[in-house]
């Protein structure tokens, strides 16, 4: 083995110390939605109280660029409070301290305004005056509102959150005068806590405003304040009539579950019936809305005698037996004069008519664990038909090749089978590879079907005890 020998001379100069290098911890950014919480008060006292509970927006990460994440601050947290008698705002901003790093630091400011825009105060102060010298607000806006109902609706409930006597559902058109300037005070609501939603075009005459206004006993007068609302546009419909559409509606987070949002809709039907426009839409329900749009229809639809013997017709077919064994399902699907009497009368249209016809026919087996599989056939019957874009039981249309002079793959003859039969040749059946798969997507979609009319149906029924 070979050593190393070391040098006979004098120790040399000592090496130098490297410098060593301190690298900060990257700035991974904090959510939106862990760091902001918003809170809506009705008086200065509440404002900072702990008793005051937060409520939950739909995603504020979306109000964020990018991936919805707030950089460049350490223990950063930041209190929302809005005033609900003037719908003015202010934002309480704590951090320990910030780095600007790759990301930079978040403009907060902005960002918040891009929310809240020119409803955000600067101050605390000046955000707490706002109680007093903005309380006749709401009530100054809809001064010149149509009153549409005052008090209490036929079979309705409504928590003792609030006396019925004091509750008004205004009307106000887009373009009357304040109606513009409460709107906008009330986008930020609507960014907040409507999900997947714009604001309406304020400048377009054909928007409606229905508000559900509180009066609450304030010395001299009476203190308004906005309990929801619901924004309504009306369009024209050939040669002579005209549609409404619900496009936006809210009620504010600290009155949610004690049945305003189904007062509000019940309110807008009588106006839908009153003034005898073709029939009343919705854009785009989400699924909750939905929910509570459905189980206010099909009570109106139990009471209306004019399609309760199509209803006793229909379940008469169902109950005979054995439906899930035939080739073809009936469609079960209400007829046309049917339809045509809950679109005029009630103002139910086709789309929503189908969807209660469901639940009508369920609520009407009895017992339903005797009849639930022929009723899941006709379900599944249903959605296939939603799937597909048609209905399932017009004929099939098939493709089959033809002896030709001419090029092969541009020959050939299309036919409808009678009664819906598919050919015998093999060779003219295209098999999908992903039948399988698609079965069970069907199996999933039903179930999800059932279990949506099984919801309406214990709530309504709960309703009528």
């Amino acid at each position: 083995m070979v050593q190393k020998k070391l040098s006979a001379a004098g120790p040399g100069p000592e090496p130098k110390k490297r410098r060593r290098v301190g690298f900060s911890p990257a700035d991974t950014g904090v959510e939106a939605n862990e760091c902001i919480k918003i809170y809506l008060v009705s008086s200065k006292e509440e404002v900072g109280s702990p008793e005051v509970p937060s409520v939950t927006p739909v995603d504020l990460n979306d109000f964020f660029d990018g991936d919805g994440k707030i950089y460049g601050y350490h223990g950063l947290k930041i209190n929302v409070w809005i005033n609900s008698i003037s719908l003015h705002s202010y934002a309480d901003i704590t951090y320990q301290s910030t780095t600007n790093g790759v990301k930079g630091i978040t403009d907060l400011k902005s960002a918040l305004q891009n929310i809240f825009a020119e409803t955000i105060v600067d101050s605390k102060d000046e955000f707490l005056k706002t109680f007093s010298t903005e309380k006749d607000f709401i009530r100054n806006m809809v001064s010149n509102g149509e009153v549409v109902h005052s008090g209490m609706i036929d079979g309705s409930s409504i928590n003792a959150l609030v006396a019925p006597s004091d509750l008004q559902v205004l009307r106000l058109e887009i373009d009357s005068p304040n109606a513009g300037l409460l709107y906008s005070r009330l986008v930020p609501l609507v960014l907040l806590f409507v999900d997947g939603t714009n604001p309406i075009d304020v400048t377009d005459p054909d928007w409606h405003l229905y508000l559900l206004i509180q009066k609450k006993e304030h010395k001299e007068e009476p203190l308004y304040q906005i309990v929801g609302f619901t924004a309504i546009y009306k369009f024209y419909r050939y040669p002579d009539r005209l549609r409404m559409r619900l496009s936006q509606i809210l009620v504010l987070p600290t009155f949610q579950g004690k049945g305003f949002g189904s007062y509000l809709v019940e309110v807008v039907n009588k106006v839908a019936i009153a003034e005898n426009v073709y029939d009343l839409t919705v854009e785009e329900p989400s699924e909750k809305f939905q929910h509570i749009r459905t189980c206010i229809d099909i009570n109106r639809l139990r009471a209306f005698d004019p399609i309760k013997p199509d209803i006793d017709s229909a379940v008469e077919t169902l109950t005979k037996g054995k439906l899930s064994k035939k080739a073809q399902i009936p469609r079960f699907t209400p007829p046309l004069n049917a339809i045509e009497k809950v679109r005029e009368t009630l103002k139910i249209n086709k789309k929503q008519f189908l969807k209660c016809w469901e639940i009508l026919i369920y609520l009407a087996l009895d017992p339903i664990d005797k009849y639930m599989e022929e009723y899941s056939s006709v379900i599944t019957n249903h959605v296939r038909a939603d799937i597909l874009g048609k209905d399932i039981e017009a004929p099939k249309k098939q493709v089959l090749d033809v002896p030709t002079p001419y090029a092969a793959e541009a020959s050939f003859v299309v036919f409808k089978s009678l009664n819906g039969e598919e050919g015998d040749s093999k060779d003219t059946v295209q098999v999908d590879e992903n039948k399988p798969e698609q079965e069970q997507q069907l199996k999933q979609l039903v179930e999800e079907r059932i279990r949506e009319i099984q919801l309406v149906a214990e709530k309504v029924s709960k309703l009528r005890i």
